[in-house]
């Protein structure tokens, strides 16, 4: 379901997360970021993710880093290689660490196309709870048309395992449709481009099915917050969701208010990964805080306000619930 998978590389969201050169961010580069947030955001969570962090080559050394300039981390990942960088990630103090899984141990796999993923990540949290000094441990699922009728235990599995949190996703995409849209409105500014649907067909998932999962999860008790992006509240609106991907759900971009992301090669884009690939600066011309404040980040926040919010390719952003 996700365009770096599938090699649609023509999308803004595997130009955003793939796009640039060299594939991994240079340690002196990620030091210079660390050094600019402790000085002028100091309170700035720092989340390692697009695309699998654990091969990233500094990854150890840089959270190290982070860490001694007194910053949070958080690490998003597939958890392959979770299993040999645990004692390394507790020891240099990463404060989140979130599991990207797809489901039981089969549908996982099947997902994945990798016959032993999920017992690998399996593993890697075992080596975790082994530590006295751990991050917190949050697992996060996307719902795709192969795994709703697995919700329910997946989260009964985990329901000995002391999560910070578990957290379903809807699947986030824009259809040609959607995208032309907006294109059409503001494509000048802020092009658009189908996102997340080269090899899935969302309109099949089972709606009747995942209803009924979503259900019987919200009337059990878990020791864990067990949330759902968006927080669907009836059946009406899960098919809303699905087959009317052109209603917008939210009412506004909570993200670029708060979120920026940064690029191998220094270059800076509002939000995170599915936003749009609008340049905003780049840390080997410019400091964070100018960054931050910078007339074309700025003008967005205008344009997203004068738009009510949210513009029509904004319509299954996770940004927006």
């Amino acid at each position: 379901m996700c365009d770096v998978g599938t090699q649609s590389n023509e999308t803004n969201f595997a130009t955003n997360l793939v796009g640039t050169e060299p594939r991994d961010m240079p340690l002196e580069l990620i030091r210079k970021i660390y050094d600019q947030a402790a000085l002028y955001f100091p309170k700035t969570k720092m989340g390692y993710a697009f695309t699998e962090p654990l091969i990233y080559p500094h990854l150890v050394e840089s959270i190290a880093y982070a860490t001694k300039k007194g910053l949070y981390t958080s690490v998003t990942t597939n958890a392959l290689n979770l299993k040999k960088h645990a004692i390394d990630l507790c020891d240099v103090g990463l404060n989140d660490i979130m599991l990207s899984l797809d489901g039981p141990e089969e549908v996982h796999n099947f997902i994945r196309g990798h016959k032993s993923s999920f017992q690998r990540a399996m593993e890697g949290i075992e080596v975790l709870l082994t530590q006295a000094k751990r991050p917190s441990i949050s697992v996060f699922c996307v719902i795709t048309e192969w795994n709703t009728e697995h919700l329910k235990s997946f989260v009964d599995f985990f329901a000995k395992y002391p999560l910070k949190q578990l957290g379903f996703m809807h699947t986030n995409f824009t259809p040609e449709p959607v995208a032309s849209f907006h294109n059409s409105q503001w494509g000048h500014a802020y092009p658009a481009t189908v996102s997340n649907i080269a090899e899935t067909q969302v309109e099949t998932t089972n709606l009747e099915e995942l209803w009924v999962q979503i259900d019987s999860i919200k009337k059990s008790t878990y020791k864990f917050p067990v949330t759902f992006s968006p927080e669907i509240k009836s059946s009406e609106a899960l098919e809303q969701f699905y087959l009317e991907p052109e209603k917008l759900i939210g009412k506004r971009c909570n993200d670029v208010f708060s979120n920026i992301m940064i690029k191998s090669d220094g270059s800076v884009i509002p939000a995170h990964g599915r936003c749009y690939n609008l340049t905003v600066g780049n840390l080997y011309q410019n400091n964070l805080k100018e960054i931050w404040n910078s007339e074309v980040l700025g003008q967005f926040r205008k344009d997203l306000m004068k738009a009510g919010g949210l513009m029509p390719a904004c319509s299954r952003c996770c940004s927006a619930f």
